[in-house]
């Protein structure tokens, strides 16, 4: 039906819909009572600053409410018609868009994928914390060598981290996206961070990459944990 893709492709149907899952997103986040773990993990990252924040494909949409007052932060976000509205919502958050996609074998390629690269290192080098999905499109839960990468190339820490929410929705798709539901209990884990050598050979590179895999299901798999388990949060961080 082409007038649907008419509809979602113009600019105005983007801008509401970027409006609506932003304002959706901050009534998911003011009504879950969240236990953040480890204790300490922001005066950790403002030592860190700045630095790489990696979640997975499907269960980010909570991820731009870590950001505090004041921290400054850009997301990469597909060139995808959708990648548009998660723009949209993002900036409305408080947080800028890099446009850009990722590919297994590569890093960054197409799609604007080296642009976004050089975007980042320059958004971290300006003092921005910068967010991305480590898993590239159509390959979930399986990290791709650009953000180890970035990490090596820019000399920042990849902080791997995690958000789950008690109720939700969890679509049969290839990211498993987790629609994240209003009033109910969360957990929010960030791993240890990860840093990778300038002078990291494929070697070195590969084993950061396996690395980061590692820690990130470490991290969602405590996240769930803590949404799912019977103990009362103990409040935000």
């Amino acid at each position: 039906m082409p007038w649907v893709k008419r509809l979602v492709s113009s600019r105005p149907f983007q801008q509401t819909a970027g409006m609506l899952t932003a304002e959706y997103l901050r009534l998911v986040w003011n009504t879950t009572r969240l236990v953040v773990e480890p204790d300490g993990i922001y005066e950790q990252v403002d030592r860190d600053a700045p630095v790489i924040i990696a979640f997975w494909h499907g269960q980010h949409f909570l991820a731009p409410f870590i950001r505090r007052d004041g921290d400054r932060a850009k997301v990469l976000v597909s060139r995808h018609r959708d990648g548009e509205i998660n723009a949209i919502a993002a900036e409305r958050l408080g947080v800028g868009a890099i446009r850009g996609s990722g590919h297994h074998g590569s890093g960054f390629v197409g799609k604007g994928g080296v642009n976004a690269f050089r975007e980042m290192l320059n958004a971290l080098e300006a003092g921005y914390n910068v967010a991305l999905t480590a898993d590239i499109p159509k390959v979930a839960r399986v990290a791709g060598l650009g953000i180890v990468k970035l990490a090596s190339a820019s000399g920042r820490p990849i902080y791997p981290i995690a958000i789950a929410t008690r109720r939700r929705v969890e679509l049969k798709n290839w990211d498993r996206t987790t629609i994240n539901i209003p009033f109910g209990r969360g957990g929010g884990v960030a791993a240890e961070p990860l840093r990778v050598p300038a002078d990291a050979d494929e070697a070195a590179l590969e084993q950061a990459r396996r690395a980061l895999e590692i820690a990130l299901d470490a991290a969602t798999a405590r996240a769930y944990a803590i949404a799912d388990g019977p103990q009362e949060g103990r409040g935000r961080a």
